[in-house]
């Protein structure tokens, strides 16, 4: 009874630890400031990509996919939630185009992250219906989040 419970607490600091690992704040995972602009860049140029795809159908500039926008918007969905751990103090030197308001004003900036990925999700609420009159709006309306955040933010 006794080693069973040993066992038993010693397995659940494991898990415990485990866990609070993956409450780490993202800054910790980067060893080096250009660490962290190398993979918000990478996450922010996916994320471009699929949703680029999606774009030019609701644009008219490819033919409209039902399923390949679905698809794409899930990617792009997925990768809206990467990027905004990969700003730590420090990271904003070297190759990025992040301006300094990032944080100077991390509030606002945390702001837009939040307004990105709800606009994604309803975007890909959009993608479900499988319309392309379903999905302009949403595109237009994730095409004008992100300027909004690139005319604040972006160099």
């Amino acid at each position: 009874m006794k080693h069973k419970l040993s066992s038993l607490v010693s397995y659940a600091i494991a898990l415990l630890l485990a866990m609070s690992s993956l409450a780490m704040p993202a800054h910790a995972q980067f060893a080096k400031a250009e660490d962290a602009v190398k993979y918000r860049k990478s996450a922010l140029t996916v994320m471009g990509t699929h949703f680029g795809r999606v774009a030019a159908m609701a644009n008219g500039r490819a033919p409209y996919d039902a399923k390949a926008a679905a698809e794409n918007v899930a990617l792009a969905e997925t990768m809206s939630k990467l990027p905004w751990g990969a700003f730590p103090e420090g990271s904003d030197k070297g190759e990025t185009k992040a301006k300094p308001e990032i944080w100077s004003d991390k509030a606002r900036f945390a702001e837009s992250a939040e307004k990105l990925q709800a606009e994604m999700a309803k975007l890909s609420v959009a993608a479900k219906v499988g319309t392309l009159d379903a999905l302009k709006p949403a595109v237009s309306n994730v095409a004008a989040t992100c300027k909004n955040c690139h005319d604040n933010f972006r160099q």
